[in-house]
């Protein structure tokens, strides 16, 4: 397995496909399978380990905390000094280095675990969702509603993470995870001047790249949505429920 890498440049195949995993996530689609966070409960805490991309026994170390109750766990690898020939390098990640860039911390010599308390937003749902792989890309979609009268003035930082489950005992890992894949964060502004016609949405769709060496039934997203000042105000992970 490769790193993952962008394009260099759109192709008419890669719009087609990306067009198509799209569908898979609007209502009005048919899919065998429905994945979102419908129905399922609020965490309580975000876990994430991170893991250096050089260090070859910390994704076996029996030490690694597993996630607790109310807990939702994310596993990002982030790249090594070693490049391509670092032992976890077929699942390392840039974006494992912006998200260490937005808590304030370094790629770690060997492994770091950060925890933030989801805050919760009263009468506010955070929906995530995917559709089905097709070819290398799957539809994914995050959404805040109702948008709360407190996002009206501040700009919120929305993250979608595509992830692979990897169930404990598999790969050598003693713990299950959600290894990241895929990332997007993108920026809710509620600061912006609307017309009177308009409503402010906090929703973002997008076809994502799957990595090459993911294994496509074990896929799902997580979602998180942050304040300005870094405070996790609401998270949720997809659900299968096969048709």
């Amino acid at each position: 397995m490769k790193p993952f890498m962008p394009a260099a440049s759109p192709l008419t195949l890669a719009a087609l496909v990306a067009a198509m995993a799209l569908l898979a996530v609007l209502p009005s689609a048919r899919a065998q399978s429905y994945c979102a966070s419908d129905g399922q409960p609020q965490p309580t805490q975000l876990l994430e380990r991170f893991i250096n991309a050089d260090c070859a026994d910390c994704w076996s170390d029996p030490a690694t905390p597993p996630a607790g109750a109310g807990q939702l766990a994310l596993d990002w690898v982030a790249p090594g000094e070693h490049g391509d020939d670092a032992p976890l390098s077929a699942v390392a990640r840039r974006d494992a280095t912006d998200r260490l860039e937005a808590l304030g911390q370094r790629i770690p010599e060997k492994a770091l675990v950060s925890r933030h308390t989801v805050r919760g937003l009263k009468s506010t749902t955070l929906r995530v969702s995917h559709g089905l792989p097709v070819a290398d890309y799957i539809g994914a979609s995050i959404e805040l509603k109702p948008v709360p009268a407190t996002a009206r003035k501040q700009r919120w930082t929305a993250w979608l993470a595509l992830v692979e489950t990897v169930p404990a005992g598999t790969e050598g890992s003693p713990v299950a995870r959600n290894l990241v894949r895929n990332v997007l964060h993108t920026i809710w502004d509620g600061r912006k001047p609307l017309l009177k016609t308009e409503q402010n949405r906090f929703f973002e769709v997008r076809s994502m790249n799957i990595a090459p060496g993911t294994n496509p039934g074990r896929l799902g997203v997580i979602g998180w949505v942050e304040s300005e000042k870094g405070q996790v105000l609401m998270a949720a992970q997809s659900h299968c429920d096969t048709h």
